[in-house]
């Protein structure tokens, strides 16, 4: 199953659906299950926690997760049973996908993604103090939280800008332990989602959408600035502009993470692989200061010390 050709809607993921329990739009549609789980019918692919099958363009979903079970390692969840199998496929299903299973496991969309960010915060830490009860088989959460805590550790003295936050978990962790920090997106409707949650959480998070080879911030504007999984989403020349501007903007520092891999995955809208030597390249370009470290993937940090 791909999703259609053609122009679609930004994904709004604070709308609430027609009804509790429900998310739809052009492309999927998504419920929780309401009592007993039912049986399958003829074309419905089962897994554990999901039923999926198609009408004419629209996939449709039905999960069987609670509130209190949604977190962050739902990207697992609908990888492994999902997209991995090949049943689904590309980027922008899963994201979909993904938004309607969080939206539909509360009454309001609100509410859903403040649990959904409450219990992925709590699972990071209770991934780094328990490592080995934290760890599951779809254990996204398990698998990043050692690469938060080896930023921690990277950081030089004073503010930060992170530079494709995503949903924004590592400033989240940053702010609450009283950094001054900044989380930008290309994705306004991402940075949208992340301020509303920080101010649920009563976290003092800044946050900016920004384009990663444009940043637009003044020459040393933050003392860190970071780029954590992000390269591996754009494309090679653009990757190199966006290493450019956060030198550029970097006062003290540049951290710079990526997963190391053979092949893009498709799964995570990753489009190029970047390895050790392609790190060292930019570091060396630099004409800064730098080293690269092997360490839940591969790492560049740029002292730009200004």
């Amino acid at each position: 199953m791909t999703i259609p050709p053609g122009e679609l809607a930004v994904i709004d993921a604070l709308r609430a659906g027609p009804e509790a329990g429900v998310y739809r739009d052009e492309v999927v549609s998504v419920r929780a299950w309401q009592g007993p789980r039912p049986r399958r019918h003829l074309g419905t692919i089962r897994t554990r926690h999901f039923d999926v099958h198609r009408e004419g363009h629209q996939v449709h979903l039905v999960h069987c997760l609670r509130e209190d079970q949604i977190d962050d390692d739902l990207s697992g969840l609908l990888a492994e049973e999902l997209f991995q199998p090949g049943w689904l496929r590309g980027p922008d299903l899963f994201e979909r996908l993904f938004t309607g299973v969080v939206v539909s496991s509360a009454p309001d969309p609100e509410q859903a993604w403040a649990a959904f960010y409450r219990n992925t915060l709590r699972h990071v830490e209770q991934a780094l103090h328990r490592p080995g009860q934290a760890a599951v088989a779809h254990g996204t959460i398990a698998e990043y939280a050692p690469v938060y805590r080896f930023v921690e550790q990277q950081l030089a003295a004073g503010s930060v800008l992170e530079v494709g936050c995503c949903f924004g978990f590592l400033s989240l962790r940053l702010a609450s332990a009283g950094r001054d920090v900044t989380a930008s997106d290309l994705s306004a409707g991402t940075v949208t989602l992340l301020s509303a949650a920080a101010s649920r959480l009563e976290v003092p998070l800044a946050t900016r959408a920004a384009d990663a080879t444009r940043l637009p911030w003044a020459d040393g504007a933050a003392d860190n600035v970071l780029l954590i999984h992000l390269l591996e989403h754009i494309e090679p020349g653009l990757g190199d502009r966006a290493v450019a501007e956060a030198i550029r903007v970097a006062r003290r520092r540049v951290v710079i993470a990526v997963p190391l891999e053979d092949e893009p995955d498709e799964t995570w809208g990753h489009v190029r692989t970047v390895s050790l030597d392609d790190l060292a390249a930019w570091g060396e370009a630099s004409g800064h200061p730098y080293r690269v470290v092997e360490h839940h993937g591969g790492w560049l940090v740029i002292d730009t010390d200004r």
